[in-house]
C-alpha cells in the first residue's frame, strides 16, 4: 500500500498524474496481500498462492510428477492436491502440460533440475499465462508460489494483508 501511495505521489509530483489520472490510480487499485486465492485455468482448480518476492520463477506443488513424450515433445503429468478451506476434505486434480524449459534450483539440499510449464492462473480479475516450475513440495501450506516474473504484472504486495481479493476471471 505504501509503495502504491509513493508511486501515485511521484506521478502527481511529476505532473503525470494530472495528464494520466487512470495511471496514477492504477497503482493504488492493484495491491494484493502476501497470500491470495487463485484459480488454475482451464481446470478451474482453486489454490492458495503465496506471493513470493524471493523467488524469480513461480512454482507449483506437483504430486506424482511423470514426464512423457507427446508429438515428439517433452510433457509432464502431475496431480495438484487441494484441501477445501471449509470442510478440510482433500482432493486431487490431474494436470498435463508441455515442458517449455528446465531450470536448475539450488538449495540447502544441493542442486536439482525442475521442469517448467506454462499455466494460466487467475488472480484478482486477470488471467496470467505464466511459467511455473514443478516440484513435489510435500505438505506445504501454499501449493503455489508466485515469483517475481509474475509479480511484476500484478502490482504491489502489502505484506500485512492476506486474501484481499477473490479471483473473478472471465475466460
Amino acid at each position: 500500500m505504501q509503495v502504491a501511495r509513493c508511486f501515485r505521489f511521484a506521478l502527481i509530483a511529476l505532473g503525470i498524474g494530472s495528464v494520466f489520472p487512470a495511471l496514477a490510480g492504477e497503482a493504488q487499485s492493484k495491491t494484493f496481500g502476501w497470500i491470495e486465492e487463485a484459480i488454475i485455468e482451464p481446470e478451474a482448480i482453486t489454490v492458495k498462492a503465496k506471493l513470493d518476492t524471493g523467488a524469480k520463477t513461480s512454482s507449483m506443488d506437483a504430486k506424482e510428477l511423470e514426464t512423457f513424450k507427446k508429438d515428439g515433445e517433452d510433457w509432464v503429468r502431475f496431480m495438484v492436491e487441494l484441501k477445501d478451506a471449509n470442510t478440510g476434505e482433500v482432493s486431487n486434480s490431474p494436470v498435463e502440460r508441455r515442458v517449455v524449459r528446465r531450470i536448475k534450483v539450488r538449495g540447502a539440499g544441493g542442486q536439482e533440475s525442475r521442469p517448467v510449464v506454462m499455466m494460466k492462473i487467475c488472480i484478482g480479475n486477470e488471467v496470467y499465462d505464466e511459467q511455473f516450475s514443478l516440484k513435489n513440495r510435500g505438505k506445504m501450506n501454499y501449493p503455489v508460489l508466485i515469483g517475481r516474473r509474475t509479480l511484476e504484472h500484478l502490482g504491489a504486495v502489502d505484506v500485512s494483508q492476506t486474501f484481499t481479493t477473490k479471483p473473478k476471471c472471465k475466460l
